[in-house]
């Protein structure tokens, strides 16, 4: 008899945005003919803008702050660019209004799309959890094709704080009316994991570059390399 798959109760797959669905270094990768230097300068950039982009969310949080998620993702622009050009240096002409209108059109990674499909022929309910503002996830959700294969896209906006608030993940019960052992839960931020498993959701870490586990509260369930690694552990 064939090994029960560990996500055998499941009944909605839930996906955070930026880094699990979406490459959110695909944005600078677009615009590195703006770079005067771009091998020592686009992925330095990509680097510092995405470490401040999650810094930002949870520093504001840690203040009792919130902004929109695009407003902070100027912020942490704004700040690699200093951080690679110099503050008092001139920037490339039109390099942050380029990258920031990237950053709605970011490339899926290439098993995206067609796990997707699977789980939604295999009758699984499926949706966004993201930290993203409803004007950032819609235009990338059309322009990828991804919106079409989601039963909701949540947002963090509709409680106005950052991940890894528990009231986030309580989103998904509200929009899906699933019970949190019902959820699988997947992202490629390990914080995010921990957090989510932490939460009662069951987990897939999708550890797409091999980092090491945070010391967090919460343990995912699996560590994956890829998405298309799910379908199987849901027996699909």
């Amino acid at each position: 008899m064939p090994a029960t798959p560990p996500f055998d109760t499941v009944e909605a797959c839930v996906f955070d945005a930026y880094g699990t669905l979406f490459d959110v270094h695909s944005a600078v990768g677009k615009c590195k003919t703006l770079f005067p230097n771009p091998d020592a300068q686009a992925d330095k950039l990509s680097d510092i803008w995405r470490t401040r982009q999650l810094q930002y969310s949870w520093l504001r949080a840690a203040m009792g702050r919130h902004d929109p998620f695009w407003a902070l993702t100027g912020d942490a622009l704004d700040f690699a660019l200093d951080s690679v050009f110099g503050a008092d240096t001139a920037k490339p002409d039109g390099l942050r209004e380029a990258l920031m209108g990237a950053y709605l059109d970011l490339s899926t990674y290439p098993e995206v799309i067609d796990t997707l499909k699977t789980l939604r022929a295999a009758g699984l309910k499926t949706a966004i959890l993201s930290n993203g503002s409803p004007d950032m996830l819609g235009p990338v959700c059309e322009s990828t094709g991804v919106g079409p294969l989601m039963d909701a896209v949540i947002s963090v906006e509709e409680v106005g704080v950052f991940k890894p608030h528990p009231s986030v993940y309580d989103l998904v019960r509200k929009h899906l009316g699933v019970r949190r052992t019902a959820v699988t839960f997947q992202s490629s931020n390990a914080w995010d994991a921990q957090a989510a498993s932490d939460y009662g959701f069951r987990v897939a870490w999708i550890n797409r570059f091999g980092q090491a586990r945070e010391r967090l509260p919460g343990a995912p369930d699996a560590e994956l390399q890829r998405l298309d690694q799910l379908p199987p552990l849901l027996g699909l």
